[in-house]
């Protein structure tokens, strides 16, 4: 995996995610993130996985090993859902699109091993062949109020089709002459589209883009953005520790409830219909400049923890936010005090997503 391209004679900041080279910034964090509200962000994601499913068996066998109904997709249309361990525990939360022939499913980066796994013990591929296609596909995502009318151009496809589309729903075009899958995603506030393409596809569809109108972006404001909007990322805010109720995952339809068995299902019903969680991901307002640091105790007004930091950002709109996993009886609206080296600072917990108050 390399990191992106070149932008005006500059090269882009690096890091890395689960072994792989990622973009973070191209010089101006605020100016990426900025571009939401004027225009459109187009950021890299390839660092995520991507895994093909064939033949007839695929969405029967697929079905088993997460929370979602893959047996009710058709063609176009797709779903959030989470392969779980036995315990009931999220193994990987992962994005399934329907294709004509196969299922793609979209895996993010931390949760690729654990994933992989998963399928390699459950799946028989004399029954469901399936193959890693992370290097031969890419994946850019298009997000901002200007995001349709730069894609719709680029793919000789009106904006009204790409409004129309529901999340995870995608339809086939081309950008400039190369094949390209368009998928509707919520995971910003802003509207988005992720592409997928094969890899060699890259730089042409990444300079129609930009040649469009999108500005290059990197993954500190897309985080930045996701935080705002409370989707959780594998390996940050949740892990094989996590129940899906805790994260979230009715509010953001992944799970079924009136399918057949998966591999975890008896704890995550027994939950939904006889019982609860006993903590949620939430959201919290620090009203200061500096973003808590990660795994930093939540405690409350006696000083016994009741929870810890997850994700956090420095937000334009809303200052220092967090997202935090704390007990089930600290209610929305309450202050809590997050531990950091330099003492302790208060904040407030608030729903997800985040809004402006």
């Amino acid at each position: 995996m390399t990191a992106g391209p070149i932008i005006s004679g500059q090269f882009p900041a690096v890091g890395v995610i689960a072994g792989h080279s990622v973009t973070l910034h191209y010089g101006n964090i605020a100016g990426e993130y900025a571009a939401l509200d004027d225009g459109a962000m187009l950021t890299d994601r390839s660092v995520r996985g991507r895994l093909r499913l064939d033949g007839p068996k695929a969405a029967e066998m697929l079905t088993g090993l997460v929370t979602n109904d893959v047996l009710a997709l058709t063609p176009g249309h797709g779903q959030y859902a989470a392969a779980l361990s036995p315990k009931g525990r999220i193994i990987a939360d992962v994005r399934i699109f329907s294709r004509a022939d196969h299922l793609l499913v979209d895996v993010p980066p931390r949760a690729r091993t654990g994933f992989d796994a998963l399928v390699g013990k459950y799946l028989n591929p004399r029954v469901v062949p399936y193959v890693d296609v992370s290097t031969e596909m890419r994946q850019l995502v298009i997000a901002g109020v200007a995001a349709r009318s730069i894609l719709g151009p680029a793919a000789g496809i009106t904006r009204e089709t790409l409004a129309a589309l529901a999340s995870y729903s995608h339809v086939d075009a081309e950008i400039g002459g190369r094949p390209v899958m368009i998928a509707r995603v919520p995971d910003l506030e802003a509207e988005g589209f992720e592409l997928f393409f094969p890899a060699d596809a890259f730089g042409a569809i990444w300079q129609r883009l930009l040649a469009g109108g999108a500005r290059p972006a990197g993954l500190l404001a897309w985080e930045i953005a996701r935080i705002e909007n409370g989707r959780p990322e594998w390996g940050i805010d949740i892990d094989e520790t996590t129940i899906p109720q805790e994260a979230n995952h009715d509010e953001l339809h992944a799970i079924s409830y009136t399918k057949g068995c998966y591999t975890g299902q008896e704890v995550v019903a027994r939950i939904h219909f006889r019982g609860h969680v006993n903590r949620h991901l939430r959201g919290l307002l620090l009203g200061h400049n500096e973003p808590a640091s990660e795994r930093a105790p939540i405690l409350g007004h006696d000083g016994k923890q009741v929870g810890d930091v997850r994700s956090s950002a420095l937000s334009p709109r809303l200052g220092a936010i967090a997202l935090i996993m704390v007990r089930r009886e600290i209610e929305m609206g309450s202050t809590v005090l997050v531990e950091g080296e330099s003492g302790r600072t208060e904040g407030k917990v608030v729903p997800l997503p985040f809004r402006e108050e």
